[in-house]
């Protein structure tokens, strides 16, 4: 600054004015350093810092070089030159060492959560991130790295110790929980949802409370983002998986089979004994050949056993059209491709209702696809739907409009036939 001063007094400038020239000159002296260190290290070095992390086998870096932790570095660079160079000013020294080491300060901020980032991103590379992951930690580390930071600023501009702001913290505790109330409830919710593996990314969730049906796509802090099979996000609170309950799929998911469990409703006027017509039919269908020559012989030899008297089908046993066509239904299942063999398969019957006699499949299919689950349940029933008639039943539902059309047109024929 003085040897400015006095080449400009060599000039015979007025004392005054060469001391403002050299103060003004001397900052954009500085400046020019600044902006040419600052553009040395964007295009200089960081250029080869890219150039080495694009072409190494490494990918942990290039996380951190999409993250621009590098970049964010660059900042340093000029505040340090400034930082050294405030001497230059004595009158306003402190000051702009203060706004110097306050801006390092927030730079530092804002790498340090860059680089959290970067780290979980390198976390998310590897499989264990779906079921342990640490995206909340990360943001719990981000906070106290940015509270910390925040006190630094303040302590450093006031010229204070940090220590002083931090003991004030305690007093302060009450208010900083309810503004973090959400903050830290979430933190608990997820060291729980981790520590009991609760949820993982890419879990199927049903949570009708808030309307989420659908596959996990991120676990954070605060939120679980659900999306629904409709494509639409649904946002969950972390501490809600927790004081709610959810239905969670994994399970299906992973044991290879997913449930199929409806039912046939059988119109009970329909049920009766098994005619000799009807056995002679039923031996023709090959899942049932075996099954009638079976209980044929076992009923035969029950009967003769006890000396029934079969000329009332009421006495002794009997063959039935219901129970003929439950074991059709379950032979048909257990030959059927799509239907997981080693999983629990059974037909049974279940309390008849004013919809008639429930007939209910419980199966699992050995793809656990939606449309390939669907698919399944859908042929398996189309046939049953189809083939219930030649049983002698008849699968109820209400009557329809086409019913009452057909009872009409029946009234009214006899009425016309009792009139002639």
């Amino acid at each position: 600054m003085k040897y400015i001063s006095n080449l400009l007094l060599k000039f015979e400038i007025d004392p005054t004015i060469a001391g403002y020239l050299s103060i003004i000159i001397m900052i954009l002296l500085i400046a020019i350093i600044c902006v040419v260190a600052h553009f040395i290290t964007r295009k200089v070095v960081i250029r080869v810092i890219t150039h080495i992390v694009k072409n190494n086998k490494f990918t942990w870096d290039t996380m951190l070089l999409e993250r621009r932790v590098f970049h964010k570095l660059s900042h340093f660079v000029p505040a340090i030159i400034i930082y050294y160079f405030a001497s230059t000013f004595p009158s306003y020294q402190k000051l702009i060492e203060k706004g110097a080491i306050a801006y390092l300060i927030i730079m530092g901020l804002m790498v340090m959560s860059s680089l959290l980032n970067a780290i979980n991103d390198i976390y998310q590379t590897y499989d264990i991130s779906k079921v342990k992951p640490i995206k909340g930690y990360i943001q719990v580390i981000n906070i106290i790295v940015i509270t910390l930071g925040v006190v630094l600023v303040i302590a450093n501009l006031v010229g204070k110790s940090p220590l002083v702001f931090l003991s004030g913290i305690g007093a302060l505790s009450a208010v900083l929980m309810l503004v973090f109330k959400d903050s830290l409830l979430g933190l608990v919710a997820g060291i729980q949802l981790a520590s009991n593996d609760m949820v993982r990314v890419g879990d199927w969730i049903e949570m009708p409370k808030y309307g989420a049906n659908g596959d996990i796509i991120d676990i954070s802090l605060n939120t679980v983002k659900v999306q629904n099979f409709d494509k639409t996000i649904t946002m969950i609170p972390s501490y809600a998986m927790i004081s709610d309950s959810f239905i969670n799929w994994r399970g299906m998911q992973t044991s290879g089979g997913r449930r199929i469990k409806r039912s046939l409703f059988i119109d009970i006027n329909s049920i009766s004994f098994c005619t000799e017509e009807m056995i002679k039919k039923f031996n023709t269908i090959d899942y049932l050949s075996d099954h009638i020559i079976v209980r044929e012989r076992e009923i035969a030899e029950y009967n003769t056993k006890n000396d029934i008297n079969r000329s009332n089908p009421v006495n002794g046993r009997a063959l039935t059209n219901i129970g003929v066509f439950r074991a059709y239904i379950s032979n048909y299942i257990q030959h059927h491709p799509g239907i997981n063999q080693e999983m629990s398969l059974m037909v049974r019957q279940l309390e008849p209702t004013e919809h008639g006699l429930p007939l209910e499949i419980y199966a699992f299919s050995n793809d656990i696809r939606w449309a390939v689950y669907e698919s399944v349940q859908a042929d398996i029933f189309d046939h049953l739907f189809a083939v219930a008639q030649e049983f002698g039943l008849r699968i109820f539902q209400n009557p329809s409009g086409h019913d009452l059309k057909t009872i009409v047109d029946e009234s009214k024929r006899e009425v016309m036939k009792y009139r002639d």
